[in-house]
């Protein structure tokens, strides 16, 4: 009888678990949210996830909250993978559930595949399998170091083939979709390397904008305004003081290049999905960690606040999801760990900070959360409403306000028109309420502010180890 108890229970939970949908995860490296077609954007190529928006919801004010370090994806897949915010969990996941955690723990048979940047426990913790997965942050695009999972549940080295990394992870996740006949739902969790640099989309992608070449952003600046305590940073040494038109074209054709290769795989993805899985109810997301500068407010990494880097793409297309539909009300990448537990009908862990999205696609909700909390180290902290957001620097004492309605690409700081002086105090206190629900301790002011001006031009570079000798001859001819 002892025996006959826990096969009647291993029976009832196969039987439960073959009727939850399988789920999708697309995530992307550093792509901004205005780099969709769909959602905007008239210069770019994006014929895939333009039909994923179609066909799905788009959260179009969709954010990280923020990192501890200048590798903002660290944190951001952190919290990504804990449904918390950064200040409360340990970047490795330690003691942790993640969100492959508990899908496993629902029915779900989970697979990894790409960036993983939460340690090795962690992803062994998450996935059941997995294939050409990369521990750590870049590497270049066509010798990517992968791992894999054997038989015998230990990671050993895997062989890239020399494959363009998006290229690889699609090809690899497209063999698992194939291959997989199991009666039980999967997560399948695709983490692509690009658009992050090295920008070195393949040939005829970055030729494709070359040769029609993206506009400049709107708030395109020679240098940042002020020492936001980070413009020595290593992805802002990806381009030369002050920055040119002609470099930050370049840049952006490149960096286009990546999302529309990008964009091809994730197509080749789907694909696969439909002709194997075509008859199974599945929900697939796509986001990305964050988004990029790219001479935007004269900044080219994400280690800042503003719009451009914070904001990240988020879409979800599902069987209850209704095509087409989209929100702008404020959500943040910590919110996809609740949804998809609901998605799947899992016991999500106490102590969330997201929120499940279910109720916004459904119609039964409006709105998840009144304000938006966004952090950089102790560099940065800032807080946004449906219109306004208040950027506070402590190290500098220095305080940005913009109007996003009539002001959406932040060049116009009002922090000191007398008019606004209510709103900055209160928008204050907001950030101080949120440090508090969050555990942050960061001061916002300090006794010996460090100086604001700062001239960055002559600033000597030196190129990373992963940038491959076309980029080092193009965008470091002093180092030569």
């Amino acid at each position: 009888m002892s025996r006959i108890v826990p096969l009647l229970l291993a029976a009832c939970l196969t039987a439960a678990a073959a009727d939850k949908p399988n789920i999708v995860l697309l995530f992307a490296d550093d792509q901004r949210a205005d780099t969709i077609g769909a959602w905007g954007n008239p210069h770019i190529q994006t014929p895939n996830l333009d039909r994923l928006a179609r066909e799905g919801f788009s959260f179009k004010s969709n954010y990280c909250l923020g990192g501890n370090s200048g590798a903002v994806c660290v944190p951001s897949r952190a919290m990504l993978n804990s449904g918390k915010a950064y200040f409360r969990i340990p970047m490795d996941l330690d003691g942790e559930k993640t969100l492959g955690e508990m899908l496993r723990q629902t029915g779900y048979k989970t697979y990894g595949i790409g960036k993983w940047h939460n340690q090795r426990p962690a992803w062994l913790r998450s996935f059941d399998g997995g294939k050409n997965v990369m521990f750590g942050g870049m590497s270049d695009h066509t010798n990517v170091p992968v791992e894999d999972l054997g038989p015998d549940g230990k990671l050993k080295a895997g062989d890239n083939q020399r494959r363009f990394s998006s290229r690889l992870y699609a090809d690899t996740a497209i063999d698992f979709l194939e291959s997989y006949h199991d009666d039980a739902p999967f997560f399948l969790y695709v983490a692509f390397t690009a658009p992050h640099d090295p920008r070195q989309p393949p040939l005829r992608y970055r030729q494709m904008y070359y040769s029609d070449r993206p506009p400049l952003p709107r708030n395109f600046l020679p240098q940042h305004p002020f020492d936001n305590g980070n413009m020595a940073g290593r992805d802002e040494e990806l381009g030369a003081w002050p920055r040119t038109t002609a470099m930050v074209s370049d840049q952006l054709a490149e960096y286009y290049g990546m999302v529309t290769h990008l964009d091809e795989q994730v197509g080749r993805v789907l694909q696969a999905l439909e002709a194997h899985h075509g008859d199974q109810p599945t929900y697939v997301v796509y986001a990305a960690d964050h988004g990029l500068a790219v001479g935007s407010h004269g900044l080219l990494g994400k280690q800042n606040i503003y719009e451009h880097s914070m904001r990240a793409p988020l879409i979800v297309r599902g069987p209850d999801v209704p095509a087409g539909g989209s929100s702008e009300t404020l959500t943040y990448l910590l919110d996809i760990f609740p949804t998809l537990a609901g998605v799947a009908g899992a016991s999500a862990p106490q102590g969330l900070d997201g929120a499940d999205l279910r109720p916004i696609w459904l119609g039964r909700s409006k709105s998840v959360r009144d304000s938006l909390f966004l952090s950089f180290r102790h560099l940065m902290r800032s807080v946004r409403d449906e219109r306004w957001k208040l950027i506070r620097y402590p190290q500098i004492n220095h305080t940005q306000l913009f109007d996003l309605q009539s002001d959406p690409y932040e060049m116009k700081n009002l922090a000191e028109d007398p008019a606004q002086a209510s709103r900055v105090s209160r928008m204050m206190g907001m950030i101080a309420d949120w440090q508090k629900k969050l555990g942050d301790d960061q001061p916002l002011s300090v006794a010996n502010p460090q100086p604001k001006e700062i001239d960055m031009t002559g600033h000597k570079r030196t190129p990373d180890r992963w940038q491959p000798m076309w980029l080092i001859e193009k965008y470091f001819p002093d180092w030569l």
